[in-house]
């Protein structure tokens, strides 16, 4: 018999020391403030210190170490900053590993190295002195101050026989969680060989299941509309973990705009699970939901959480890792009591472990808070399977851009000058700068540059950096902190503008501000997608698809498949209000009127659950005004969506549709238009009014202009693409299985126009127009026919 092939892992010699020697607390009001911007100054300064070596210094040295285990084979890799030789006091040759570390702090009040840093410098030691059979090797630290370019070294001699010791304890210590890492992998992989589809497949499931596993198999991304209930949660998911079972991919991402949809995904892993798939499952939750303080102050003085958090932290995640296999946010939470660590911190630290990991868009694609851990590197063993896709088209766009508004820097002024006069001195200069253009603008106003602006934060930026490093107990410090970030990412993206990128500067409902709009995300988000093997974007409303490929990913020729809908269209009836319109010069007591009598119309036709979903709050608040005078039957609920509801209060909201019956009134767009599921008679009819326009804007306009002068229909990229959406997710709730049966009534005459009938889906065929006088009576024919096919 052959040798049977052990698992190949890999991991970096600065991951292997931050994780196995990491302590001390977690600490907000230092350290990582400038990480970002620290990476690029650092890499900056790399290159100065090792251009300034002579030929003796070799720069960048790739360095890789083989562990044999039973088990597996580790490869532990990375390049050494510099190596170079020098004579010692003896006149014998004395090769050194040089470690270069670039930071804001004033390195001349160093008295040592920091350990972590030290020790990644002494594993590339031992490597190299392994290879080149030395007895002996020195280490330097070089430590430079990345503003004044201030040096300070550090040296030490190893010999060999220390250092081979030494790497053995630490690679011991990481021997446990490899040998987990191993065992769990081939149990995984086991338990997907035999796995089967949970459900019998639906008509053209099957099919949905296939292109997934194909796109993933070919390392393609596949843009997919299928219509709601055809259940497209399983049918990615499930040829997803096929793949990863053939070692196509290793973990897969779940990315979700909503809290409902990854609560869906959540339960369909757990359903594979009790169908035999042996996986570690995740949801990532926001660090404000789990935080355990009054107020979220992460650093040691604030939160006994944060004290000694990294002290404690890998024991935590080791023992959980062991423990469960579905991790949940009751069981993080209790975790981190139990070992007193951020459960924030804990549960990302458990994602790195784990198989499926359902979690935000943020997570992968933001800038500011996309998962550094996995996606800071190259590319990686991952699956992107992004739900409900339209919706990363506006939070794309919001997540590339950057804004900053004149009153912040005005507010931090005023404390800043009795605490530092250089900060101060900085605000008031950006501050005068937002004032001159302010003053060059007239109302919305476009900008070609403001590179008088940018110049002025990079010298704001530079104090604040000095600052934070010498006060970490500002009581202001919030404002302050988050005026930084916001620098940062306006510095950032400046840095970085092309042709997607617009500069605007408009007064908001209070204050003047200045906004780099990215309208085109996809140069942004290509740059994501490419650290997956495979992307699938799904979604109900991805039509036109050729829209969607061009805005997500700059490229028309990728994979794309329209699966059919396998309901039945006599179960649905699709009505359209030609007396109605939405337009807001014919917005008044008479339409609203008018809609008020449709509503009635249907719920008086069958007494059942519906919901009215308007294109705005102010417009539901205006035909609610005639609904209460007027009256509305006396059995019906009342359910209102508000504002500012908590999870809570939206599973109260959707709980009152197990009873009924319920009129439910909701804004298009909103969390109850997608990705919610009330099958059966828990919902027979949805009322659209409007056509589901955003509201028209100068950034909308501006929109419209882009692709205008791209050659597209600017109007639908800006206004009819988005409206729609929002139209067919809506209209989406009502039929969600074979045996659901109800009405979708279109509450605007423009949808009888043929420029809006060419975004309807292939499925609605056919429709019927009525008007305040006649819809009851199609509704009540309608569910006569219905009736009648029961019996």
């Amino acid at each position: 018999m052959g040798e049977i092939a052990k698992t190949q892992l890999h991991i970096s010699v600065r991951n292997l020391v931050e994780f196995i020697f990491r302590e001390g607390d977690i600490d907000n009001r230092t350290g990582k403030i400038q990480s970002a911007d620290a990476m690029l100054e650092g890499t900056r300064i790399h290159r100065k210190i090792q251009k300034s070596k002579d030929k003796n210094y070799q720069a960048e040295v790739p360095l890789n170490y083989v562990v044999h285990n039973p088990l597996f084979d580790l490869t532990i890799e990375g390049r050494a900053d510099g190596i170079f030789t020098e004579e010692n006091e003896k006149g014998e040759e004395l090769v050194f590993v040089d470690e270069i570390k670039g930071m804001y702090k004033k390195v001349m009040l160093m008295e040592e190295p920091v350990f972590v840093h030290k020790a990644q410098a002494m594993c590339y030691a031992f490597i190299f002195a392994y290879d080149n059979e030395l007895s002996n090797i020195g280490v330097q630290m070089t430590y430079c101050n990345l503003e004044t370019e201030e040096t300070r070294y550090f040296r030490e001699i190893y010999t060999f026989d220390y250092l081979q010791t030494w790497f053995g304890r630490l690679i011991e210590e990481y021997g446990k969680w490899a040998e987990f890492q191993c065992k769990w992998h081939e149990k995984r992989q086991a338990s997907i060989k035999s796995l089967q589809f949970p459900f019998e497949y639906r008509e053209g499931q099957k099919r949905l299941v296939e292109d997934v596993y194909r796109t993933i198999l070919r390392r393609k991304n596949l843009f997919m509309q299928a219509p709601t209930g055809v259940g497209k949660t399983i049918s990615t998911i499930f040829p997803a973990v096929k793949a990863v079972g053939e070692n196509l991919g290793d973990r897969i991402f779940y990315l979700t705009a909503k809290t409902i949809t990854a609560s869906v995904a959540k339960d369909t892993f757990r359903l594979l699970c009790e169908y035999g798939y042996k996986a570690k499952i995740i949801q990532l939750t926001a660090k404000e939901k789990l935080c355990l303080c009054d107020e979220m102050e992460c650093n040691p003085v604030n939160c006994p959480y944060a004290k000694g958090h990294y002290d404690r932290v890998n024991d935590a995640v080791f023992e959980l890792l062991t423990s469960s296999d579905f991790f949940t946010r009751d069981e993080i939470v209790e975790q981190a009591n139990k070992y007193m660590v951020c459960p924030f911190e804990l549960s990302l630290d458990v994602s790195s472990w784990v198989d499926d990991i359902v979690c935000d868009y943020n997570y992968a694609f933001d800038p500011t808070v996309r998962l550094k851990r996995y996606f800071q590197g190259g590319k990686g063993d991952y699956i992107f399977l992004i739900d409900e896709s339209h919706n990363l088209v506006e939070r794309a766009r919001e997540m590339y851009s950057a804004t900053l508004y004149k009153k912040d820097f005005l507010t931090c002024r005023k404390f800043m000058a009795d605490l530092d006069k250089k900060v101060a001195s900085r605000l008031t200069n950006t501050n005068q700068k937002m004032l001159d253009l302010k003053k060059e603008a007239a109302g919305f106003t476009l900008f070609e540059e403001v590179d008088s602006l940018y110049l002025s934060l990079v010298r704001l930026k530079t104090e604040l950096d000095r600052f934070w490093e010498e006060n970490h107990h500002l009581g202001e410090k919030e404002q302050l902190l988050d005026l930084y970030f916001q620098v940062c990412q306006f510095i950032s993206v400046y840095e970085n503008l092309d042709h997607c990128y617009k500069i605007y500067g408009d007064m908001g409902a209070e204050d003047f501000y200045v906004k780099l709009y990215c309208i085109q995300p996809c140069v942004n988000l290509e740059a994501c997608l490419a650290q997956a093997v495979s992307t699938i974007f799904f979604s109900a409303t991805i039509l036109p698809v050729e829209y969607y490929k061009q805005v997500l990913c700059g490229n028309k020729e990728e994979y794309a498949v329209y699966i059919p809908s396998p309901f039945e269209e006599r179960k649905r009836a699709l009505l359209i209000g030609e007396d109605v319109s939405s337009l807001y010069n014919r917005r008044g007591y008479q339409e609203y009127y008018k809609i008020y009598l449709h509503i009635i119309s249907v719920i008086t036709a069958r007494r059942g659950n519906y919901i009215v979903f308007f294109p705005s709050y102010q417009f539901m608040e205006q035909v609610l005004d005639i609904l209460f005078e007027e009256g509305y039957p006396y059995d019906y609920e009342l359910l209102i969506q508000d504002t500012s509801m908590m999870e809570k209060e939206k599973e109260e909201f959707l709980k009152r549709f197990e009873e009924g019956p319920v009129l439910a009134c909701c804004v298009l767009g909103g969390v109850f238009s997608e990705g919610i599921d009330l099958t059966g008679d828990r919902l027979i009819g949805t009322i659209m009014v409007g056509t589901g326009l955003p509201q028209v804007s100068s950034e909308r306009n501006l929109l419209k202009q882009y692709y205008e002068e791209a050659g597209e229909d600017g109007f639908a990229f800006a206004y009819l693409y988005p409206g729609m959406n929002k139209i067919l997710q809506a209209a989406g709730r009502v039929i969600r299985s074979t045996e659901d049966e109800g009405i979708i009534l279109l509450l605007d005459d423009r949808f009888l126009k043929p420029y809006y009938q060419a975004m309807f889906p292939r499925e609605w065929t056919s429709y019927q127009v009525v008007n305040r006088y006649n819809s009851k009576k199609a509704i009540i024919d309608f569910w006569k026919e219905r009736d009648e096919d029961e019996i």
